[in-house]
């Protein structure tokens, strides 16, 4: 499937080692490299696989959590204080990065007075009232990424050796699809995009999809706890892009 989606809109590389320190629940001056190391790893293999553009600070942050892990499968040497060097920056860059994301999202979430003082951001802007709770979460591509490993697993299990190949499908029927579906419900889950689905083909032809409308910012994925279940809402006033 030759199909590109940009990154702009997700975050780089310390999002998605933060990620794994939220899911894998340990401190972050305390990372275990060797697991950290082979989860991100996973991540860009299955970023590269979908064809997801993303930035080469990715493969620089794994070249140094891949030389860290080197490092400590080797023997005690006089080089052991730059590896615990390496680490406390690494985890340090973490820190910093992990404050600034905090401080972003408190400035997000105050209220504006005057609405001509701040740029109007994608994350506030109107949506039924109904379907959103301030309590809401935006989840993040790596998130959505875990999610759709779980429909692929669940796809691959199912998979008959008499399988029919169907016609070939194209994100941009998947996008119109996810629109026509929000269009009637407002907001449905993201299990629910992929129930009916029995191919890897459409499996990633629609999770493209939701990426680019995402990214058109169309739709949010959102949660109400973390690493809750998502749910994917329309925007107001959306409207059906004739190019993707």
């Amino acid at each position: 499937m030759v199909y590109q989606v940009r990154l702009d809109i997700f975050e780089g590389p310390l999002e998605l080692l933060l990620y794994l320190v939220r899911k894998n629940e340990i401190e972050i001056s305390e990372i275990p490299i060797a697991t950290v190391c082979h989860q991100y790893l996973e991540y860009l293999d299955l970023m590269n696989a979908l064809n997801l553009d993303f930035a080469g600070e990715f493969l620089v942050l794994a070249a140094t959590l891949a030389y860290i892990k080197s490092r400590t499968l080797l023997p005690a040497t006089e080089e052991e204080e730059m590896e615990e060097e390496l680490h406390f920056d690494l985890a340090q860059h973490l820190l910093e990065y992990k404050r600034y994301k905090e401080a972003a999202n408190t400035l997000t979430r105050q209220t504006i007075l005057e609405k001509d003082e701040f740029i109007r951001s994608y994350v506030t802007e109107d949506l039924t009232p109904s379907e959103t709770d301030e309590s809401d979460i935006e989840v993040n591509l790596f998130e959505l990424l875990d999610a759709l490993k779980g429909v692929l697993k669940r796809v691959e299990d199912k998979k008959s050796i008499f399988e029919v190949t169907k016609e070939k499908i194209t994100v941009t029927e998947k996008v119109v699809e996810i629109l026509g579906k929000l269009k009637q419900q407002k907001s449905i889950s993201f299990a629910s995009l992929f129930d009916e689905l029995t191919t890897r083909e459409e499996v990633i032809a629609t999770f493209l999809a939701l990426l680019e409308l995402l990214r058109q910012r169309m739709v949010r994925a959102l949660q109400s706890t973390p690493f809750g279940p998502i749910r994917i809402v329309r925007r107001v006033d959306e409207e059906i892009p004739t190019t993707i």
